[in-house]
């Protein structure tokens, strides 16, 4: 059976997912900074970005703006000691051997977080959500669940972010840009789903269900298109929240994890060629979940797959593909 961190250690998750909950949003991304030059005196919002402090200009000192500013700080008295009791379950969680991650990936997720990506609608999918079951599930992941990806692949539905008439700001690209990603060449000029770091292989990827013909879609609360992927809709419905133990922690959020793990099912068998290594990789993760969640939560689970055997044959048929390389997970599906 899957290892499993201490009680203490998935209370603690439990802890500072509440509290990430719980924490209101700020205007500002990071600290207000005054600077004088020139006999002036000009306010900027300093924030990091892995190990480089980064200042967003705020304006130039008066009266109203210093009000402004001395609001913000009586309000963040408390909301520092929030943050620090925060930082001190994150501390909690690395000592009892959760996942963390590398201050620029940790540093991306903070940046899209704190621009409002997630709380508009956007899911984390992939090998980063995979990772974050670590909490949910209190799953102690091994070397070869845990490798880190350097893609970052992020979901939404079209439809949800046309009818949320609000935008993430500071826009998507912004941010992207602040990390030095800029936009991959694509089929249609002018748009792309895929922005890829220039310093080095990370990359960052829009996707949305495809009800219909796949292609690219415009995700207006993010500002940015995304491609549209059949058998999405299935893996992003009713999302959950999760918290990463990165600094004081950031809440994003991801599919539940019955679903990740019936909807890899899915895209292994759609692999072909040279994804046949992506499509191992799949079944593994699928493998690993089914095991945990048959344990835990095999009435989620049951009806996870219920429900995807029920949308057609070719489900039905990706899905025994899959299973017929995977006796074990076959079996403990079977006795649901």
């Amino acid at each position: 059976m899957p290892d499993r961190h201490s009680a203490l250690a998935h209370a603690a998750y439990h802890d500072l997912l509440r509290a990430l909950r719980d924490e209101a949003a700020s205007d500002l991304r990071g600290t207000p900074t005054r600077v004088e030059r020139g006999g002036r005196v000009y306010w900027y919002d300093s924030y990091r970005v892995g190990a480089e402090v980064r200042k967003h200009y705020i304006g130039e000192d008066s009266p109203e703006l210093a009000a402004r500013i001395a609001r913000h700080r009586d309000a963040r008295a408390p909301a520092q000691q929030r943050r620090r009791e925060r930082a001190r379950l994150v501390r909690l969680l690395r000592a009892e051997g959760f996942l963390g991650l590398d201050p620029t990936t940790g540093s991306l997720m903070a940046a899209l977080a704190g621009a409002g990506v997630f709380r508009l609608g956007g899911t984390i999918v992939g090998t980063h959500a995979f990772r974050l079951y670590e909490g949910e599930l209190n799953l102690r992941l091994g070397l070869d669940q845990s490798a880190q990806t350097d893609d970052l692949d992020i979901a939404s539905f079209e439809r949800l972010s046309l009818a949320l008439e609000d935008a993430a700001a500071p826009p998507v690209q912004q941010v992207l840009g602040d990390f030095a990603f800029t936009p991959a060449p694509s089929l249609e000029p002018g748009r792309t789903w895929r922005w890829r770091q220039t310093s080095g292989n990370a990359l960052v990827e829009f996707l949305t269900p495809a009800f219909g013909e796949e292609g690219l879609r415009d995700l207006p609360a993010l500002g940015v298109q995304a491609q549209a992927l059949h058998h999405l809709n299935y893996l992003i419905a009713g999302p959950i929240p999760a918290a990463i133990p990165y600094r004081s922690g950031v809440l994003v959020q991801v599919p539940r994890p019955e679903r990740y793990a019936i909807h890899k099912l899915i895209v292994a068998d759609r692999r072909r060629g040279e994804d046949r290594a992506k499509a191992a990789k799949d079944r593994a993760q699928a493998a690993f979940l089914i095991e945990a969640l048959a344990e835990d939560r095999p009435d989620d689970l049951a009806e996870a797959l219920e429900d995807a055997r029920a949308r057609g044959p070719r489900w039905r048929e990706r899905i025994a593909a899959s299973l017929a390389r995977m006796p074990q997970s076959a079996a403990l599906l079977e006795a649901l």
